[in-house]
């Protein structure tokens, strides 16, 4: 069976589309091979800056030859119908036209039946397909995937028709065996498939040919290309860190960084330089985001201080001064980038952070939502009622909240929009706030991914869940929702976030009130900005009397809107919109669960209970539920209450009455009848302080108690006495299991 060695050789593809291209390349072939009856063993794909390559083991070496039967119209099918479809088994115009006048055509590897089909005759087709070679199946599927090949952008070039990221120069395509390699013959725009390749651009420019993967990738190797992309990011790290390590200091971990490195460089030579004494002061944020963003240089740090003091670049050729021109030439355009960051940072001082903050309701966060110095002033009340709840200093909340967003006007957050909060914090601290002021600020947009630590310190903790509820209830407000994978304002990471916040950090919060006061203000906030845009409309100078007076008339239509709203303090839609997002949050929390193992019936079973909205008593109960299931006792109590339910249900909807009067014991009739009877007193007597508590373990335990006399009952008793009073008595019994077990959660929802 031969092997597959593809190569797509062009000019430089963007290091950021180089993986999914290669796994793009590998899944489309491979597709495209078994589609058309090729298997194989194993496929492995490669990307380096200037080739897109593709190894596929023991593929077979001819298609199977197969026989498909088809099923075409009725006889009496109008002509066309007829004609449509011998034309989709093969046949030519000519041979359908004498079958059509004959009622019989040869056409070859093709034979047409005439059989009984329902209530007609239908033309039945046995189409043989004979097998193909493997070299004509790979040339055809390589055309078709090169010529529609899913690249984010892509460009045409010369007269050509063909599409590709950047110019394609020349296509490696063979199919190697014991006898030898072969060219599988095909071209594609007028570049035809060959053996030949090309190493490094400067230091091994000749094309040389190859005979087969193994000896592709050494003859690579020698012409200074690796062609794996995770072999060139682990000598970028470990050379980098030899560097690093033999002047005492350390590398910053940074893998995103490492393999957009590992696209840029077929031989990566690395090289480590110092940072000028002026930049050193500036944070270390500052200068791994300017090195990183700018320069893509790793950055080296002191272990004993975390002061960033060198930078790594990664140059794609060796040299004979051991890469000195390269990294003086670096280190030079380093200087300016920094330049321009202390330019940055000096100006932001010679402001304070109460003044930056004064500039933000000049900018817009929503042309339906206001401006970010509304937003901060909605965050300030609700970070204050959070942390009154959650017992952390309300007035430092409060103040953090206010001084937010301000860093987003500072010349550095323009330049570097990654550094919000994170700036905040340093010119916080700066100013002379309240040093947990300033880590609040730091801290207010964590998590930002499942990875990101949660923040801990409580004031922390009541701005971040004051900026996620906030941005949430704001869009839930405009009715701006996540739809299928569409989710542009990251609401579903917001609400993942004051999850892990809650949850993480053990804090107890009802949703419900704040989100609701959220929403309300944000009703407020829409008329409120409508009637600022109407008055600033109204202010222009080149505005006539006409559009003047519509301005007017529009701002005094805002102005009696807010009025109704404060009058009314609330609305179907802004109730309608809150419990929207408590089942928002509800849906996320599955999410989170289900992760962790947790069955989403079980969720569901426990979401129906008092107080769902506080998520941290959500999860405890759903934890004791998940445990109770798994023991013997709790999977034998959920069977007797699906069985309690199933006959209370099917004798409810029979008769057309509900039994949910209470059941008298003096009509007991068997010793396991008034057990039940017992069992369900000592169960309420024990669950009654368990729930008070919200000691849902003990509560579980109490259920426990009730397996075995719900086992006996059904056992020895029989539901549907003759005697009506008996029957009926037993029938509210078992509502009254229903209603006990439902106390704790709804064991309705649990399957199984």
């Amino acid at each position: 069976m031969p092997d597959l060695l593809l190569e797509l050789f062009s000019e430089e593809i963007p290091a950021r589309m180089q993986a999914r291209a290669a796994d793009d390349l590998r899944r489309l072939i491979t597709d495209g091979l078994v589609e058309r009856g090729l298997t194989y063993a194993h496929a492995a794909a490669f990307a380096t800056p200037r080739r897109l390559t593709l190894a596929i083991e023991d593929l077979s070496d001819h298609s199977p030859a197969r026989r498909e039967e088809r099923k075409g119209p009725r006889v009496d099918a109008p002509p066309k119908a007829v004609e449509g479809f011998l034309r989709g088994i093969g046949a030519t115009p000519e041979q359908a036209a004498h079958f059509l006048a004959a009622g019989h055509a040869h056409i070859p590897g093709v034979e047409i039946e005439i059989r009984p089909d329902k209530k007609a005759s239908a033309l039945f087709a046995l189409v043989s397909r004979p097998g193909r070679p493997a070299a004509e199946i790979v040339a055809e599927t390589v055309e078709t995937v090169v010529r529609g090949f899913p690249w984010p952008k892509s460009m045409r070039w010369g007269s050509g028709t063909l599409r590709w990221v950047r110019p394609l120069q020349s296509i490696l395509c063979l199919l190697t065996t014991e006898a030898g390699a072969e060219v599988v013959p095909f071209a594609i725009d007028g570049i035809a498939a060959g053996a030949t390749t090309r190493g490094h651009r400067f230091m091994a420019p000749d094309s040389f040919a190859v005979t087969g993967f193994e000896d592709y990738e050494a003859k690579l190797r020698r012409a200074f290309v690796l062609l794996d992309p995770a072999e060139r990011a682990e000598k970028v790290w470990h050379d980098a860190g030899q560097l690093a390590f033999a002047r005492g200091l350390e590398l910053v971990e940074d893998n995103g960084l490492l393999a957009e490195i590992a696209g840029l460089v077929e031989w990566p030579v690395v090289l480590m330089g110092a940072i000028e004494d002026r930049f050193l002061d500036l944070p270390p944020e500052v200068l791994r985001t300017s090195m990183r963003e700018h320069q893509k240089f790793l950055s080296v740090r002191d272990p004993a201080t975390g002061r960033i003091e060198g930078f790594v670049t990664v140059a794609n050729r060796e040299t004979a001064d051991d890469g000195a021109t390269i990294l003086k030439g670096n280190a030079k355009v380093l200087a300016a980038r920094l330049s321009d960051a202390k330019f940055f940072w000096d100006n932001d001082l010679r402001t304070s952070l109460g003044l930056l903050g004064g500039k933000l309701d000049a900018v817009t966060f929503h042309n339906r939502l206001g401006s970010v110095g509304q937003r901060t002033h909605r965050m300030s009340e609700l970070a204050f009622k959070i942390a009154s709840d959650i017992g952390a200093d309300a007035r430092k909340a409060e103040q953090a909240a206010r001084l937010s967003k301000a860093d987003l006007v500072s010349a550095m957050v323009v330049e570097f929009p990654e550094l919000q909060g994170i700036m905040g914090a340093y010119y916080a601290r700066i100013c002379g706030e309240d040093p947990e002021v300033a880590t609040a600020i730091g801290d207010q947009y964590s998590p930002q991914g499942p990875s990101d630590a949660v923040p801990t310190a409580p004031v922390s903790v009541a701005l971040a869940l004051a900026d996620k509820i906030d941005l949430l209830t704001c869009f839930w407000g405009i009715d701006e929702k996540p739809t299928g994978s569409k989710d542009p304002f990251a609401l579903r990471r917001a609400a993942l976030g004051v999850i892990r916040i809650l949850l993480e950090n053990g804090v107890r919060l009802g949703l419900l009130d704040h989100v609701h006061r959220c929403i309300w203000a944000v009703h407020m906030t829409v008329p409120a900005w409508k009637s600022v845009n109407a008055r600033r409309e109204a202010q222009r100078p080149d505005l006539d009397p006409s559009g003047r007076e519509e301005a007017e008339e529009r701002q005094r239509a805002a102005e009696a809107e807010m009025a109704a709203l404060i009058k009314a303090g609330t609305s179907p839609e802004i109730e309608a919109a809150t419990q929207d997002l408590i089942g928002f949050f509800h849906d996320r929390l599955k999410v989170y669960l289900r992760d962790q193992g947790i069955r989403h019936d079980v969720i569901d079973a426990c979401l129906p209970m008092p107080d769902n909205d506080d998520l941290l008593l959500v999860v405890s109960r759903v934890r004791a539920l998940h445990d109770f299931l798994a023991t013997r006792d709790g999977a034998n109590l959920l069977a007797g209450y699906k069985r309690a339910v199933n006959i209370l249900s099917a004798e409810e909807k029979k008769d057309g009455i509900e039994y949910s009067l209470p059941p008298e014991p003096r009509l007991a009739e068997t010793p396991e009848e008034g057990a039940l009877f017992d069992a369900l007193d000592a169960a309420e007597a024990t669950l009654a302080p368990a729930l008070e508590a919200e000691d849902f373990a003990a509560a579980m335990t109490a259920l426990a108690q009730l397996r075995a006399p719900i086992d006996a009952f059904f056992e020895t008793t029989i539901v549907n006495a003759p005697n009506t009073m008996v029957r009926r008595n037993r029938l509210c019994l078992l509502h009254r299991v229903r209603s006990v077990m439902n106390r704790v959660a709804m064991f309705s929802a649990i399957e199984g």
